[in-house]
């Protein structure tokens, strides 16, 4: 069996488990959300997959409702298209704790489960957002996107877009199973740690 089935398969698995253990934390989670402010549970977002096939990634709302509108307003904190602020104002109260500790993330285990996602691979970003080098893009394009990748786990304190790129070219240059499970494990340490992201 190739390393690529076996990983579906482990995503498959590993995605209808973390579904069924973690359901009922979902639920409050989602009530929080409403409570706390106005806008739906989650939030949807077009992202590049495999081969540059567009899907829908989702994530709990962690921002005001009006956030795209408030955006040009702040600086980028990130060097690169990527955007990012560090204490962005956008964020609300139970934002700011899911983000804390990336539950806002983990709607995209249904991302895993139809195949638009893998557990372990580059992040998902936005066609506008893969400039500056096209070998990069199209070996990034070149596998399944993500929940986690070695970025998020080795070098998600840097704020330098060069840095993403090598973590990612690293990746699926020497991706394994066993890089896989050594990228869940320390995941888990990061998340943890409550270890930020710039």
């Amino acid at each position: 069996m190739g390393y690529v089935l076996i990983k579906r398969i482990f995503d498959i698995i590993g995605s209808l488990l973390l579904l069924i253990v973690f359901s009922p934390y979902m639920l409050i989670v989602a009530a929080l959300i409403v409570i706390d402010t106005e806008g739906g549970v989650f939030f949807s977002h077009r992202r590049c997959g495999r081969g540059g096939v567009d899907f829908t990634m989702y994530k709990f709302r962690t921002m005001v409702k009006d956030a795209e509108n408030i955006k040009d307003e702040l600086a980028n904190d990130v060097e690169g298209p990527v955007f990012k602020v560090k204490n962005d104002p956008r964020i609300t109260r139970v934002g700011r704790f899911l983000r804390k500790w990336s539950i806002d993330e983990f709607p995209q285990v249904f991302n895993v489960l139809i195949g638009d996602m893998s557990l372990v691979g580059p992040r998902p970003l936005e066609d506008k957002e893969m400039v500056g080098d096209e070998n990069w893009k199209t070996i990034r394009l070149s596998i399944k996107p993500g929940l986690t990748g070695l970025w998020q786990v080795m070098g998600r304190d840097t704020c330098k877009f060069s840095d993403w790129i090598n973590y990612d070219i690293e990746y699926v240059k020497n991706q394994s199973l066993l890089l896989d499970l050594r990228i869940l494990m320390l995941t888990i340490g990061a998340v943890l740690r409550r270890k930020g992201s710039c």
